[in-house]
């Protein structure tokens, strides 16, 4: 989400789950450089995959939730409200950014995706070729570094309308939306992990980021319900691929939690939810501090719902966006960080950071110059990881 939505909401502290976009104003916020992006866009050609690539393991979702590490967001990329994806300032993706991601020793990628603006109209829905192109290159990016891509649906909540009276043709056209996609990665190994919605909701609602109406969540279930049947019906490695499913708008208040529904309680569908707690720290920036013992457990306490709510329940969890804005306060940052990222791999949680690219907000990697603007917050989110598989050997 925009930015300029940080401030239009009424919604308790305590919310958890946010608009984890955080996103641009695509006007006031424009970051973006001079850069030689020549190379990236005329380069078209899909690399073949290898036998290895295809590979479907026969591991438990939370085996695999653990094996992707920490992850990083692509954000306000791919995922801008514009038919160009540098709208919201960030420059054409490259190679060269994502070998700095996987480098820094993030092990997975999200890649969120707008696709209203790269679509024909009904009955059909037909993907624009080049727009799924440069989807797969990007996704072959991380791919080449050995990381995890997570490929979802993202800002499309323009036509996502979570009403009974919008349920039949929103189903009608996430079913053919998802079954081009997953057609057109059905070949790839299970390090390609598709996410049916980001933060399905109804926009500009009073219940908008505190867990929906009844007939809101009901829709959204039906809609991750068609998104995952559409899915499966491609078949080939689709049929048992890792699919993450989101609670309504990816929250974490009771409502939304207590109202989720796993799709055909699919053994291989992992959750997804996005907690930027607190509101005020990680979102609003008008309490820049954090880290007393009382901050501490108040977070601990976030993540022990959702834990309790899932992960004692056998059902593996990504913690989908997360993160804090800057506010002058890197040191606080960098605590929350710490804290966050650890609370997160001790419960099983992958945690992958929200970075929309714009150093006055989330961003703590430059994609212009390709260097790491705060490397101890992104160290800090990395060695959560690594300092857990170290004790556990």
């Amino acid at each position: 989400m925009k930015n300029t939505v940080l401030v239009c909401m009424v919604l308790s502290i305590t919310l958890g789950s946010f608009f984890g976009c955080a996103q641009n104003n695509k006007d006031e916020n424009d970051n973006s450089k001079d850069v030689d992006n020549t190379t990236d866009t005329v380069e078209t050609e899909i690399p073949d995959e290898t036998e290895e690539d295809g590979d479907i393991r026969e591991i438990t979702a939370q085996e695999f939730v653990t094996d992707m590490g920490a992850g990083w967001n692509l954000g306000n990329a791919m995922d801008t409200e514009n038919e160009d994806e540098t709208a919201w300032g960030n420059p054409i993706t490259t190679k060269a950014m994502i070998d700095e991601i996987a480098k820094k020793g993030f092990k997975t990628l999200r890649l969120p995706v707008t696709w209203r603006f790269h679509m024909g109209p009904a009955p059909d829905y037909i993907i624009e070729e080049e727009w799924m192109d440069k989807v797969e290159k990007i996704a072959n990016y991380a791919l080449d570094n050995g990381m995890y891509v997570i490929l979802n649906i993202h800002h499309d909540e323009a036509w996502i309308i979570p009403t009974y009276e919008k349920v039949p043709a929103v189903k009608d056209q996430l079913t053919k939306v998802w079954t081009q996609i997953a057609n057109r990665f059905k070949a790839y190994g299970d390090y390609v992990i598709f996410e049916t919605l980001n933060e399905p909701r109804l926009e500009e609602s009073p219940e908008e980021w505190n867990g929906g109406t009844a007939e809101g969540r009901d829709a959204v279930n039906q809609y991750h319900q068609v998104s995952v049947d559409a899915i499966r019906a491609t078949g080939g490695n689709n049929a048992t691929r890792k699919i993450m499913v989101s609670t309504y708008a990816a929250s974490t208040t009771p409502n939304a939690l207590s109202d989720y529904k796993v799709p055909n309680e699919d053994e291989n569908v992992i959750v997804s939810v996005h907690s930027y707690f607190p509101y005020l720290f990680c979102l609003e920036g008008t309490d820049p501090t954090w880290g007393t013992e009382t901050d501490k457990n108040e977070l601990a306490q976030e993540l022990n719902t959702v834990q309790d709510t899932f992960g004692k329940k056998g059902r593996a969890v990504v913690m989908g966006e997360w993160g804090s804005t800057f506010s002058n306060n890197p040191q606080d940052r960098l605590a929350h960080a710490k804290f966050y990222a650890k609370a997160c791999i001790e419960r099983g949680i992958c945690p992958v950071w929200w970075d929309n690219g714009n150093l006055d907000e989330f961003a703590i990697f430059n994609r212009n110059t390709l260097e790491w603007t705060y490397p101890e917050i992104a160290d800090a989110i990395v060695k959560a990881v690594s300092n857990s598989s170290s004790k556990t050997k």
